[in-house]
């Protein structure tokens, strides 16, 4: 895994193989960030990265100017190589709390600009992710949500579904405040 673009462009993060994570691969990150790079500035974002596994997306997010990441993941080994690997790096603005990322969503009551959801593919109830995330108005107006998942799942009907995109065999599915608008 590596950091595709920004102040630590082609840093190599190499992380434990205890860590139960998959993360996502360089060509879909590469994508997703060529999709969310024509629509905001990262360096006045503020993002919510939930199943942070690796912390790799947040990673990217930082180098690439963004002040304030909140990475949310249930597993203690994730959390703490996540601190670690950010002090490392002197991304400052990166930080995590060790939940259940359904207990943190009907808690949480900030709004952010991007949150992006990897949870583990076969996890079921990921639309919960969707109701809450937009029943607590934790997403901004402008704001976008993406989660990442496997073919085998499909979201289009989901409210607030705005399109998805595969790169591999990774998906993402985006979503938006603006299609239920009037």
């Amino acid at each position: 895994m590596r950091i595709i673009s920004g102040t630590h462009k082609g840093k190599r993060i190499k992380a434990p193989k205890n860590l139960p994570v998959r993360p996502t691969t360089d060509m879909a990150k590469e994508g997703l960030f060529n999709i969310l790079n024509n629509t905001y500035y990262f360096d006045e974002v503020s993002v919510l990265d939930l199943f942070s596994g690796t912390g790799n997306i947040s990673y990217e997010f930082a180098s690439r100017g963004t002040k304030k990441s909140l990475c949310v993941d249930e597993n203690l080994k994730c959390v703490n190589f996540i601190n670690k690997t950010a002090k490392n790096l002197s991304f400052e603005g990166i930080s995590i709390i060790q939940s259940d990322v359904f207990k943190f969503l009907t808690n949480y009551n900030q709004q952010k600009d991007i949150i992006f959801a990897d949870p583990p593919y076969e996890m079921e109830g990921l639309n919960k992710i969707i109701d809450l995330v937009f029943e607590k108005k934790i997403l901004s107006k402008k704001g976008t949500l993406v989660i990442e998942h496997s073919s085998k799942k499909d979201f289009s009907k989901q409210n607030f579904f705005t399109n998805n995109r595969r790169y591999g065999n990774v998906y993402f599915s985006f979503f938006k405040w603006e299609q239920n608008e009037e």
